[in-house]
């Protein structure tokens, strides 16, 4: 039997699949994110947290903290400036729900060309920060047919100019611009309200504008004014100022409204928590080594046949990915209770991504179940 060690943990309590898990080595409490604080991690040696839970000074100070983990991507709702001068190691789960992410952004893009009745092939999307994110939308982008525009001043720096654009050229060429970028408050680098008024007064064709990184990132106020006054040609947004609060004139302009869920496809949620126990079993010694969930929900239905013989590419594309995430249910679930914003995070039904789906196609085409494949199905 297990001894097990005197290791007090906190962690919220919608971090799917990690009850259990850490019980047999350490005490394990749970409590919603937005409610944990000082109190509550007073003789606590670690914490395990997502967004809503603040790991600063005004949490942490005075407490046994030695060790935080979030199980998301971003980090800026951790002061990693504050924990480096406190010697408490920290960590994120960078990538973990990148693959969910894409699929948003593809159901976005689905939702969009059937509304607007567009091509693929006809559109430009520019892609604003090509990092774990970026980089797949860009790539599930360019399957699908658009031309798309790079831009992501750290990694044109870094890499050389040949594969990036500037923001100018965003803003002069592409019908979609979808926003990838951290929160980051200052410096060169700085995306903080990147989408101002002067950015929306600045864009040449109209472009329908996407929003899954940080609130913050788009001005709100400056967005209700572009699409009013027809400097957009719409807006969709997972990300708000003053979530849960969210604006509810803004969301009757928006074409698409869903509250912070781009990420969370059951399968990016169970690779933020492994993340998140591993790098915990390692920081304390824990006998857990590369610890994955099991028993992940499958979709109801993973079989996904489709008559493609009078069907165009793009309405394969559309068929296919619509069947794993028919993203107009979310948008309703919100827009009729506003006031429930943090319960549908919390309880958001079981989404699988594109690996858990096999295509099967009633005429074979090559190219086309190539290109499904890339995108991650199952053939």
């Amino acid at each position: 039997m297990t001894q097990k060690k005197n290791i007090r943990i906190v962690a919220d309590d919608k971090i799917p699949f990690l009850k259990g898990v850490l019980e047999p080595y350490a005490e394990v409490e749970y409590h919603p994110g937005a409610k944990i604080n000082s109190d509550t991690l007073m003789g606590t040696d670690a914490l395990i947290t997502r967004t809503r839970t603040k790991a600063n000074k005004e949490n942490l100070q005075g407490s046994k903290v030695k060790f935080v983990a979030t199980a998301t991507i971003g980090f800026d709702h951790i002061d990693t400036e504050w924990l480096a001068e406190n010697s408490i190691g920290w960590t994120n789960a960078p990538g973990c729900n990148s693959t969910s992410v894409m699929q948003y952004i593809a159901a976005t893009l689905v939702f969009l060309a059937r509304k607007y009745k567009f091509q693929f092939k006809d559109k430009t999307l520019g892609v604003v920060g090509v990092g774990n994110v970026g980089s797949k939308v860009a790539k599930m982008a360019e399957i699908l047919g658009f031309r798309v525009l790079l831009n992501d001043p750290p990694r044109e720096r870094e890499e050389g100019s040949s594969s990036f654009v500037s923001f100018e050229k965003i803003k002069e060429e592409a019908d979609i611009i979808t926003f990838h970028v951290p929160l980051n408050k200052e410096g060169e680098d700085k995306t903080l309200k990147i989408g101002d008024e002067s950015f929306f007064n600045s864009l040449k064709k109209k472009p329908i504008v996407i929003n899954s990184s940080r609130g913050p990132v788009i001005d709100g106020d400056a967005l209700k004014a572009a699409v009013r006054d027809g400097k957009v040609s719409g807006a969709v947004l997972d990300v708000w100022n003053n979530e849960p609060n969210i604006d509810p004139e803004l969301v009757e302009l928006l074409d698409i409204v869903t509250p912070h869920i781009a990420g969370y496809s059951l399968d990016g949620k169970a690779n933020g928590t492994s993340m998140s126990v591993n790098a915990i079993a390692g920081f304390f010694d824990l006998p857990l080594k590369n610890w994955i969930p099991e028993q992940i929900p499958q979709p109801e239905v993973p079989v996904i046949n489709i008559d493609n013989r009078k069907l165009s590419k793009q309405e394969v594309f559309e068929e296919v990915i619509h069947h794993t995430y028919p993203i107009e249910k979310d948008d309703e679930a919100l827009r009729n209770n506003l006031q429930d914003f943090e319960k549908l995070r919390g309880n958001y039904p079981v989404r699988r991504e594109f690996s858990s789906y096999q295509v099967v196609l009633r005429s074979e085409d090559e190219k086309i179940i190539e290109q499904l494949i890339i995108l991650g199905f199952n053939n």
